[in-house]
């Protein structure tokens, strides 16, 4: 999984290399939230080859796998990790797509160090990063980088909606994240829609009824 970064720092050896990732895009609720962890090219092969050797695509791995990892990456001298998110008023207000590339724009920019020299992206091209960026489809099972963003990512939007729950337990944010299951749209028709709901998506829209504090 270091094949796209080897490339990358056998010719910019000293350069700041990140991977970029969110969570949260088809979600009903919440925010989407985009992680970017930076690491020298000597501490990400301790770790691929070490405590992270089973590190993957975020959504392959349980939530106790994401929680562990990602304090891992917390505790490593030398990992910067960096959170953006972009909550649901903004994607209601200019599209899930551009609230998503600005969720990782605020993450490069939250690097504890600076903004990198280049970004691994998983998925399509994202414009509006304030560095270089190579995109990769499926990123978060190529790239190391892309991830560990992929666990940051996510595990920092699932602690986000299990705070949600405790605001509106009816909805049982904390069991689905605010994915469209079930069980979430049966809430949808029986309560109608909270403060933290997506107005813009299709079935939030069609059940909408006005929230009861």
């Amino acid at each position: 999984m270091l094949s796209y970064e080897t490339r990358f720092w056998s010719s910019s050896p000293t350069a700041r290399l990140a991977g970029v990732d969110e969570a949260g895009r088809g979600s009903l609720a919440g925010p989407v939230v985009a992680g970017a962890v930076l690491m020298s090219p000597e501490i990400a092969k301790g770790l691929r080859e070490g405590l992270l050797a089973c590190l993957n695509d975020s959504k392959q791995l349980s939530a106790g796998q994401r929680d562990e990892y990602l304090g891992i990456l917390s505790c490593t001298d030398g990992v910067e990790i960096g959170i953006g998110i972009a909550d649901n008023t903004e994607i209601d207000g200019i599209n899930i797509l551009r609230a998503t590339h600005l969720a990782m724009k605020r993450a490069v920019e939250n690097l504890p160090h600076g903004v990198p020299t280049h970004a691994l992206v998983d998925g399509l091209p994202v414009r509006g990063l304030p560095c270089g960026s190579t995109a990769i489809v499926k990123g978060d099972s190529k790239s190391f980088l892309i991830a560990a963003a992929s666990v940051a990512a996510k595990t920092t939007r699932d602690r986000i909606m299990c705070e949600m729950d405790l605001l509106y337990p009816e909805y049982c944010f904390a069991k689905h994240k605010g994915y469209p299951t079930p069980e979430h749209l049966e809430a949808l028709r029986i309560h109608g829609s909270c403060p933290i709901h997506r107005h813009s998506y299709a079935p939030v829209a069609a059940l909408d009824q006005p929230f009861l504090f």
